[in-house]
């Protein structure tokens, strides 16, 4: 626990300035982090087979290209170059597995980096366009997993008796993911009402799926971690695991807020 604590405030007093200052600094940090999370994904040894080096410098390459994108104001239109440029490297990604042999790099496994650059690009992308717009909704969408994550666990604990998903985490519990649900909400919403715009039904419904689908991000890669046998993605941060394991939910409600922009 207290390695936990004393990683928790360092990343803190690391996070935050470079959160509030935003800017250069904050999209260098979250190329970064989104390169961080890729290894990880490179080393799921059950997941797929082996990666060459060629292939693993294109994917970091093709999914800095996707954090990095720039789109409107309203999240449709993506500059032609950097789309191109995507699309050319997913074609090469799948294509160079026609040039090693099939126990060195298959189709499945250019597959299954592509699908992982598409998710991790976009929510990490998702996250520099957010902060770009607004400081203050980029800290409303981290609340609903912090409020949601936090109080989850902790009356999960004092009050959970039904397991939600046991086959996938096997402590959470249905009682836990209600209430965290309900304080993320309560928490979030007074947030956005205060320091974003007034609050309506349609906000407050849009928060409430939010904090669900952040849930089903956390079950998602639990059960990764599960089909590999691992119990964190890495040891990068000390008593809470890698990049993925703090970022879970993050990444699926970015990816939840793109669904609901329009709400927001």
């Amino acid at each position: 626990m207290k390695k936990r604590i004393i990683s928790a405030i360092i990343m803190l007093i690391i996070v935050v300035p470079i959160v509030w200052y935003g800017k250069s600094l904050f999209k260098i940090g979250v190329g970064l982090v989104s390169l961080l999370a890729l290894k990880e994904i490179f080393d799921l040894k059950k997941s797929h087979g082996n990666i060459p080096d060629l292939v693993k410098v294109i994917s970091m390459i093709c999914l800095l290209l996707l954090v990095f994108a720039e789109f409107d104001n309203s999240y449709s239109i993506m500059y032609g170059l950097t789309y191109r440029g995507i699309a050319l490297l997913l074609l090469l990604l799948l294509g160079l597995s026609l040039f090693y042999k099939h126990d060195e790099y298959k189709a499945t496994d250019a597959l299954f980096l592509i699908g992982s650059i598409l998710l991790l690009g976009t929510a990490f992308n998702t996250m520099i366009l957010v902060r770009v717009f607004s400081l203050y909704k980029f800290i409303f969408l981290i609340l609903i997993f912090i409020l949601t994550d936090t109080f989850a666990y902790l009356c999960g604990r004092a009050f959970g008796k039904h397991k939600l998903i046991p086959h996938v985490s096997p402590n959470k519990t249905i009682e836990g993911s209600l209430l965290g649900t309900i304080i993320g909400t309560v928490g979030a919403s007074i947030f956005y009402h205060y320091l974003i715009n007034p609050l309506n039904y349609k906000i407050v419904l849009g928060i409430i799926v939010l904090s669900i689908i952040g849930q089903i991000g956390d079950l998602i890669f639990s059960k990764i971690k599960r089909e590999n046998d691992i119990k964190d993605f890495s040891n990068l941060i000390p008593g809470h695991g890698g990049i993925l394991d703090r970022l879970d939910s993050t990444i699926a409600i970015m990816l939840g807020y793109l669904l609901l922009y329009s709400l927001f």
